[in-house]
């Protein structure tokens, strides 16, 4: 006789790997909580966390998105936070 779990695991989606480069691959994103118009992206790059804050537009002015920056710690995010955006760590809220 068989046996059928009864509440079987969901399937995890497999990570995003590009690929161009092996070594990259995106972990989680993180956009404040006000507008949405900066986030914070998180990728594991040849073993290491890398931080990218990114400047997204609204589509009423063209859209698209300026990278302003990267950091390979906690602490060098919030500098980048505090020398090119009104937002500091607090602001940032896991996007969906």
């Amino acid at each position: 006789m068989r046996t059928v779990p009864v509440c079987p695991a969901p399937a995890r989606p497999s990570p995003v790997v590009d690929p161009q480069n092996r070594y990259r691959r995106r972990v989680r994103e993180f956009v404040c909580g006000c507008c949405g118009r900066w986030r914070v992206s998180v990728e594991l790059i040849r073993g290491r966390y890398r931080y990218r804050l990114v400047r997204r537009y609204r589509p009423e002015f063209g859209g698209g998105k300026d990278v302003l920056g990267e950091a390979g710690s906690i602490p060098e995010l919030a500098d980048l936070l505090t020398r090119r955006t009104p937002l500091t760590l607090a602001d940032l809220r896991e996007a969906a």
